[in-house]
């Protein structure tokens, strides 16, 4: 399919201004919507790399591609000190975005969000309402393939420090995610409170449940020459369910805001 200049920067447009997603919620369940995709990877070709240097930091790139314009009036607060949000991103009024941190092209991140220090938000990643994304975590992205689904960290979620969410996974409402949980498509989250694995969802991605508490764990190494010899394998544990204990101690500092 041609895309044409005037098609991207309509789509372009639509996107930095919420009015359109690269994937929302339908009917309880996320669609991924390819047209806008496959119009941001045209972006690419469209674009001739230009000197976008700014004082002493040099930045070259596509023209279609420079750095995103705020005003005081769009009510982001951007703390001073080497973050970079890329054209064609939503960021929600009221967010807060500490340095240094980048957004990539087709994000969206919701309102009263908090995004720190040396955190990445990946291309096309979803970050709903309320969340936490603590100091240098990682939120994988995608582009291609144009139908791949973007990973997606819903409303209220916290996600602590040094965490890596990538491949496409969906970290439900609420849920908290402790320091230091990689998780991706490869990944088997292991539920202490059932004794059972969690399910993938029917599209075959891995979930982490409403509510969830995922802390790093391990568990035993059972198949080929190595089963028995006490090596573990990395795997993220469910605890518990969130409860009143666990809000309190993850809540944003009024303060800051």
């Amino acid at each position: 399919m041609e895309i044409s200049r005037e098609r991207f920067e309509e789509v372009i447009a639509a996107l930095e201004a919420g009015q359109l997603r690269v994937a929302e919620k339908v009917n309880g369940a996320w669609k991924v919507n390819r047209e806008v995709k496959e119009v941001i990877l045209a972006g690419f070709k469209l674009g001739v790399i230009k000197d976008m240097s700014h004082g002493d930091f040099p930045f070259f790139d596509k023209d279609t591609y420079p750095v995103k314009a705020f005003k005081p009036e769009d009510g982001v607060r951007i703390v001073p000190g080497g973050t970079s949000i890329r054209r064609g991103a939503y960021v929600a009024p009221g967010t807060i975005v500490m340095p240094p941190s980048y957004i990539n092209v087709g994000a969206y991140v919701d309102s009263g969000t908090m995004v720190d220090s040396h955190v990445t938000i990946g291309s096309c990643a979803q970050i709903g309402k309320n969340i936490h994304i603590s100091a240098a975590t990682q939120i994988g992205g995608v582009l291609e393939p144009a139908g791949a689904m973007p990973t997606i960290i819903e409303d209220g979620a916290f996600v602590g420090g040094n965490c890596g969410i990538y491949e496409g996974t969906i970290v439900q409402e609420g849920a908290v995610i402790a320091s230091g949980v990689i998780i991706t498509a490869a990944t088997a989250i292991f539920d202490a409170t059932t004794g059972e694995f969690v399910p993938r969802n029917a599209d075959g991605r891995v979930v982490v449940p409403r509510g969830a508490v995922v802390v790093s764990g391990s568990k035993p190494l059972k198949r080929g020459p190595g089963a028995g010899s006490g090596v573990s394998l990395y795997c993220p544990v469910i605890v518990k369910y969130r409860d009143e204990k666990t809000a309190g101690s993850v809540v944003l500092e009024d303060l800051l805001r």
